[in-house]
């Protein structure tokens, strides 16, 4: 007999939660705020917006299907099944926190309070949950960006990914791109993002030059890549600065200690590089399978 489906609901602590656990009590964190011009009645109605959401997430799962929560700092210890229904509530950056967890799973995302989060990748209310359990959604394969380096490890973004140095000083590497002959770089460090990441970081710096390279569309395993001030000298180029990956990858091979690789801003969770170590990043076989 084939079990029930089991749903996952994935959520992260409020600001009141995490000012509590610091503080001690909702007393403290009130003199804390008020200390410093600021009112616990805005994050309390966030908290409540928040909880309500997760409850009427809760109430539409089915009763006779499985169910299990996840809050994110306990992501990296949680072990999804192939067959579980991802609902995650809270802002969009969360989706991305758990995309490189999961392997085909649908994700459905929940915007608790839609005056504060875009819902780019949480889209759907509360209410939509029950409907949306029972298949109503269509799914959006998502592109993810990996990066893979020469002794094997890996590490996989929805976003992007950065390629610098740990403390944010010079990074130096010898940087292979599609199309361009190989180039010793100092810079600070680059980034090789998704259609997803293309409403943020990856914009950001796409804007700022005003690059020609058209941003990538969310299901399109084309990639763009940046490096971040580069610097020329007489044993370091600026050739290479942008650029696409279709189905290629970006190579870069470091030549300065202490630098590392994290995907969508989580520096803590990160690769570490060493001198004469090969780091190649590209789109990844995996996809965020989002129901839209």
């Amino acid at each position: 007999m084939a079990l029930a489906p089991r749903v996952v609901v994935v959520h992260r602590r409020t600001e009141l939660e995490e000012l509590t656990a610091r503080h001690g009590t909702r007393g403290q964190v009130a003199f804390f705020l008020t200390s410093r011009g600021l009112d616990l009645d805005e994050l309390e109605e966030r908290h409540r917006a928040n909880q309500a959401a997760i409850d009427e997430v809760t109430r539409a799962v089915p009763l006779d299907w499985r169910r299990g929560t996840v809050e994110r700092g306990d992501l990296d210890r949680f072990l999804f099944a192939p067959e579980d229904l991802v609902v995650i509530v809270g802002q969009d950056g969360l989706v991305a926190n758990v995309a490189k967890y999961l392997d085909g799973q649908p994700v459905i995302g929940i915007n608790p309070d839609p005056r504060r989060n875009p819902g780019v990748l949480v889209r759907h209310a509360p209410a939509a949950a029950g409907a949306l359990l029972r298949g109503s959604g269509t799914i959006e394969q998502r592109t993810m960006v990996e990066a893979s380096t020469d002794d094997g490890q890996h590490l996989l973004a929805l976003n992007e990914i950065y390629l610098g140095h740990s403390s944010h000083q010079t990074a130096r590497y010898l940087l292979t791109a599609p199309g361009s002959p190989a180039e010793h770089q100092a810079s600070s460090g680059l980034i090789v993002a998704s259609g997803t990441g293309s409403t943020g970081w990856c914009r950001s710096t796409w804007q700022e030059r005003r690059s020609p390279l058209v941003l990538p569309l969310p299901t399109e395993r084309r990639l763009l890549w940046f490096v971040r001030e580069a610097w020329p000298s007489p044993s370091t180029g600026v050739g290479a600065t942008e650029g696409e990956l279709n189905d290629v990858s970006l190579e870069i091979e470091v030549e300065t200690d202490g630098l590392v690789a994290f995907g969508d801003g989580i520096e803590s969770d990160r690769l570490a590089l060493d001198w004469g170590q090969t780091v190649r990043i590209g789109a990844a076989a995996r996809q965020l399978r989002l129901v839209v």
